[in-house]
């Protein structure tokens, strides 16, 4: 489960590999973003525009963690180079051996916080 994660965010996201959608997205993906609908093509057509806006974006996974269908994704998005970033947390959750659920969670990376410790 987890590397099936790993080789979809790395893939389709970071290379823009939308091509490749099928291998890891279910046709009928449920959608809990607020700005997506349902189904894989939206989100594929959503990555590719993204892409084009942002060729250097990246997505890197800090910490990954699974529990029976779900996979817990904390990354770091940062949208070119020396942009400080968003903390993404991403739940996915899989059937079949593809994605058929996804929550996400996004934060702007602070240049400094309280506590001293980054938020990613």
């Amino acid at each position: 489960m987890s590397e099936l994660i790993r080789d979809y965010v790395e893939l389709v996201w970071n290379q823009g590999r939308t091509d490749l959608a099928g291998r890891f997205l279910a046709e009928d993906l449920v959608q809990h973003n607020p700005n997506l609908p349902d189904g894989r093509k939206p989100l594929v057509d959503f990555i590719d525009g993204f892409r084009r806006q942002l060729p250097q974006a990246r997505f890197e996974i800090r910490r990954l963690a699974a529990q029976d269908d779900l996979v817990f994704v904390h990354s770091l998005f940062t949208a070119e180079p020396g942009h400080r970033g968003v903390a993404v947390v991403d739940v996915f959750r899989l059937a079949g051996g593809l994605i058929a659920e996804h929550w996400d969670l996004r934060e702007d990376v602070p240049e400094t916080t309280v506590s001293g410790h980054a938020v990613v």
